[in-house]
């Protein structure tokens, strides 16, 4: 599967499993549930919830969730994300640590969708959200 052919369609798609995540966040601190839904190139999706701990730097966001469960079974190219953060006024995009692992398995070009709901959507990619990427030379 290639990112440059993901569908409007299958985003929206996306979007409704990121919502079902959400649903299962464990954030009884910040009262902010995030789910993610991510597509990889052997067309499987995992989805996250973000899981919060009472120390703070222990929590984990659903995007992370999401990839370090594809990673451990087997799946690493990502070609679409969609992140839902229901309880938010407004479109709330993937924190800084968030994109930086993103952008270790999907390419500039990935398409992201993400906002509350499906009439507050917004539409970018990795390489907006992360620019700058860096480093990836250091895999080889």
């Amino acid at each position: 599967m290639d990112n440059n052919i993901v569908s409007d369609e299958k985003l929206l798609e996306l979007f409704d499993a990121a919502q079902k995540a959400a649903l299962h966040s464990y954030s009884p601190y910040s009262k902010f549930p995030v789910g993610a839904a991510v597509l990889f190139s052997d067309g499987k999706v995992f989805t996250g919830c973000n899981v919060e701990n009472r120390s703070f730097g222990l929590t984990n966001c659903a995007e992370r969730s999401a990839v370090f469960a594809a990673v451990s079974a087997g799946s690493s190219r990502i070609c679409a994300v969609a992140i839902a953060t229901p309880k938010s006024e407004y479109p709330v995009g993937p924190c800084g640590a968030c994109r930086q692992v993103l952008t270790e398995f999907g390419s500039g070009e990935v398409p992201v969708l993400f906002g509350p709901d499906k009439l507050k959507l917004k539409r970018s990619s990795l390489g907006e959200l992360y620019p700058f990427d860096s480093l990836h030379e250091l895999a080889d």
